[in-house]
């Protein structure tokens, strides 16, 4: 995506790859941004990765790992403002946690639809 001279924004990839519905070139995208990052930032990134694969795990029938690293992920998102870097990310909880409340309780053959981030 970065021509010559130009950044690769890892960081808006991985939110267009999120909302495509990949999250393993998501998962990979935003690795580089934690690879980066430090304190507060790192953990931040560590959640979309860890919800995002999460998601993946959902897909692929592997619910205890689905539950394990969604309540992970929740967990580092929620000390951060609603808005946080460009994005909407209360409501991107609230849509995790519907989405994952779901999954777990059910195990559905069919999973409800997946959560999209919003740029705000």
């Amino acid at each position: 995506m970065g021509g010559r001279g130009q950044r690769r924004d890892w960081f808006a990839e991985g939110i267009a790859l999120f909302n495509d519905a990949r999250y393993f070139e998501c998962h990979e995208a935003w690795e580089q941004v934690w690879l980066r990052e430090q304190g507060d930032e790192k953990r931040f990134v560590q959640g979309l990765i860890q919800v995002a694969v999460a998601i993946l795990h959902a897909e692929r029938g592997n619910f205890a790992g689905a539950k394990s690293l969604s309540e992970k992920g929740l967990d580092k998102l929620k000390t951060f403002p609603s808005e946080h870097r460009g994005i909407a990310l209360g409501d991107l909880r609230d849509a995790l946690s519907a989405f994952f409340a779901e999954v777990i309780e059910s195990a559905p053959a069919d999973l409800p639809t997946r959560p999209k981030l919003r740029v705000c």
